[in-house]
């Protein structure tokens, strides 16, 4: 699936020689995951500047718009299809 957004175009990658292919900020082995998840343990940026000194406000924004982007389009909605009960 291709996401084609201004803010994040360009800044988020994916390359399967990379973190197995995940989405990363271009140029570093900082995945939009991370990111994300560091944001949400704890909203203030400045903390994640310190922990990741090479990341900057649009590196966040676009991981921001790139996990929207993908909501969006539903991948963040599918639900897990339910087991089968076996009698």
């Amino acid at each position: 699936m291709r996401i084609e957004h201004a803010k994040h175009q360009g800044r988020i990658v994916r390359d399967p020689g990379v973190l197995a292919g995940k989405p990363v900020i271009k140029g570093t082995r900082i995945s939009v995951e991370l990111v994300l998840a560091k944001l949400a343990a704890n909203p203030d940026v400045q903390d994640l500047f310190i922990d990741y000194p090479r990341l900057t406000m649009e590196d966040v924004q676009a991981c921001l718009e790139y996990a929207a982007a993908l909501v969006a389009m539903g991948e963040g909605t599918r639900r897990p299809q339910p087991a089968a009960v076996s009698n």
